[in-house]
């Protein structure tokens, strides 16, 4: 191991009050638990919109807040999918995931996201937590066995899992539903009911034979699922309303899979089979408590990760956000929560909870709507995508971050566009907040070399109003992103940047070239420079990269927006080594005005964002017809 994984946060919670002044509040515990990405390939722009971007804004903000804040995540390896692809693809599944989990680390550390710990789900410390939930929730009796059919493809003689069989939902009628899932109907099946089943691997009718697995016993957790999201207040209304819908109609949902690849059954008889594995969808949620065990064991404190998990003691006020697109919502609104339940023996069949105690539930599960790409669905197959990686290659970070932010699928399907990315790059970012930084920096480096002072003869009432349109913004922005509306808040912090733009335009420094109205110029340069420094501040969880840029142009020094590191670390209980994402983020910008110091060098500017060229449009559109 290279070094070790850092804990972020602070000691205390500032905020700002209601009229603008700081106020001290106590500081919470934070789990930003953000949606595994699968390891079969690399991710898209469409992937990060739901799980990535959001997420990094929220724990940024909470961590300038002051609040102590655990961000956790990793790449999701076992399952069906892994193997299949890697059997075509002539490797070992291991292979094929060490392959993707690096790509997928480098896209996400590309994009700036602030994981304190990026891991994985083949590390040896998730497989024993995964099997410890599992065999707690077996004494307490919501894991059951049971016989069911389960398919195999007649050619081949293996096991199709759920996913991969698709047909005509027998609910609704959708004629691509899969077996586990109808995506058009969001219930969930079984591929016995689909009509008209076919293997999506090779288009034959599969056989159901009789096969014993074990089951979720979802009906006996309904009325405890029921009570809790009766408590929750505040969530996205289409959150809310479609995980209450499914508690309609819960049935017993399988646990174990007819596989070689995942984790084993924890239980004697099925240990060392090696045909029966853990479900994938049942390890991966898991991921969220397993990584938080490593982070404190990597931490130096094995029991640090109880202050955000504990029912009881230290983390029983602790906050958690689970962020991800709206396809895995009843993962993380019914699954998971009843995972947790069944584990801390609250459900009808009661029970003890296991060795790491009674298990907090999610505090809001914070779910966005689909992105499109020019219209249509992105589809990898029909090469309509365009991955992190090479988006970062030819575009800035922060570029790709603020369109997400600023026009991404929050709480509506949203289509992206090389003509929208192309407007908001050049009009938005490049002309509105480029521009600002760009030339109130370039006038007084030039007239004074430094941040001029304020004249003595005090502030207008232009000065003053402009001053506090951005002490405002605090609140206001930071209110914003902490209840999860970041579209209001970047645009909210934008108007900060209208407003100055509009003071300069108005206040014209430019014109006062005689001697006498220097001073004059250095107090209107002197506030747009406040103001600017404030604005930076409001958006830097948007775009932490330029956000340092802004800083170190006004004269900064240090870390204002610390960035993820990648390290390579051994596997704490011998298994190979691998890379995550960690990062300290103990240093940087808090959530409020700092004033800027009178006499600080200034130099001539770079612009802090690049101008696209309107050819972009027709090249990229180009690429993707190709």
């Amino acid at each position: 191991m290279v070094g070790p994984v850092r804990r972020s946060g602070t000691p205390h919670w500032f905020a700002n009050a209601p009229d603008g002044s700081l106020g001290s509040l106590l500081m919470s515990h934070v789990l930003a638990a953000v949606a595994w990405p699968y390891a079969n390939g690399p991710r898209h722009i469409g992937h990060v919109s739901g799980f990535g971007v959001p997420s990094d804004v929220f724990a940024r903000y909470m961590r300038m807040a002051g609040h102590d804040v655990l961000m956790v995540s990793g790449t999701d390896e076992h399952g069906t999918p892994i193997q299949v692809q890697a059997d075509a693809d002539g490797v070992t599944p291991r292979e094929l995931a060490d392959r993707y989990n690096r790509v997928i680390v480098e896209d996400l550390h590309g994009l700036g996201l602030s994981y304190d710990l990026f891991t994985r789900t083949t590390t040896r410390n998730h497989y024993a937590v995964v099997q410890e939930l599992f065999e707690g929730m077996y004494r307490n009796g919501y894991i059951v066995p049971k016989t069911t059919m389960g398919a195999i493809s007649p050619s081949t003689g293996r096991t199709l899992p759920d996913r991969y069989i698709e047909g005509t939902c027998p609910i609704c009628g959708y004629d691509s539903a899969r077996g586990d899932q109808c995506d058009n109907c969001g219930n969930q099946l079984d591929p016995i009911d689909l009509i008209n089943p076919k293997s999506r691997i090779n288009g034959e009718t599969p056989k159901f034979v009789e096969t014993e697995h074990f089951f979720l016993d979802l009906p006996a957790l309904a009325e405890v699922l029921r009570q809790w999201l009766d408590t929750r207040e505040g969530w996205r209304p289409n959150v809310l309303r479609f995980s209450r819908n499914l508690l309609d109609d819960l049935q017993p949902r399988a646990i174990t899979r007819d596989l070689e690849w995942g984790v084993p059954i924890p239980l004697d008889g099925w240990r060392d089979r090696p045909d029966k594995r853990i479900y994938v969808w049942f390890d991966a949620v898991i991921g969220y408590l397993s990584a938080s065990i490593e982070w404190a064991r990597r931490s130096g404190d094995p029991d640090a990760w109880r202050k955000y998990w504990s029912a009881d003691g230290a983390g029983k006020d602790a906050q958690s956000y689970y962020f991800m697109g709206k396809d895995n919502i009843v993962f993380h609104s019914v699954i998971w929560p009843a995972l947790l339940s069944g584990y801390s023996g609250e459900g009808s069949r009661d029970g003890e909870p296991g060795e790491l105690g009674r298990l907090n539930l999610p505090t809001e599960v914070v779910s966005s709507e689909y992105l499109t790409m020019e219209g249509r669905k992105f589809s990898s197959s029909r090469k309509v995508v365009i991955y992190v990686r090479d988006f970062l290659e030819r575009y800035d970070a922060d570029a790709l971050r603020y369109f997400i932010a600023a026009a991404g699928p929050e709480s509506n399907d949203t289509d992206f566009t090389w003509a929208e990315f192309l407007r908001r790059n050049n009009d938005e970012l490049v002309a509105g907040w480029g521009n600002l930084v760009n030339r109130c920096v370039s006038m007084a480096a030039k007239n004074f070399g430094v941040i001029p002072p304020v004249d003595p003869a005090g502030l207008t009432e232009a000065d003053e109003a402009l001053l506090a349109v951005a002490r405002t913004g605090f609140t206001t922005v930071g209110d914003l992103i902490g209840r999860h509306r970041q579209k209001q808040a970047i645009g909210e912090a934008m108007k900060v940047v209208a407003e100055a733009n509009r003071y300069l335009s108005e206040q014209a420094p430019w014109k006062l070239k005689d001697e006498a109205d220097k001073p004059r110029m250095g107090t209107i340069l002197h506030v747009a420079l406040q103001v600017i420094s404030d604005a930076n501040t409001l958006l830097t969880p948007f775009l932490p990269h330029s956000a340092q840029q802004v800083h170190e142009l006004l004269g900064g020094t240090g870390v204002h927006a610390p960035m993820p590191v990648i390290e390579q670390v051994d596997d704490l209980d011998g298994g190979p080594a691998y890379p995550v994402l960690t990062g300290d983020y103990t240093v940087g910008a808090r959530w409020e005005s700092v004033s800027i110091e009178a006499g600080r060098p200034l130099a001539a500017p770079k612009p802090v964002f690049r101008k696209l060229d309107p050819s972009i449009v027709d090249e990229e559109l180009a690429r993707l017809a190709d």
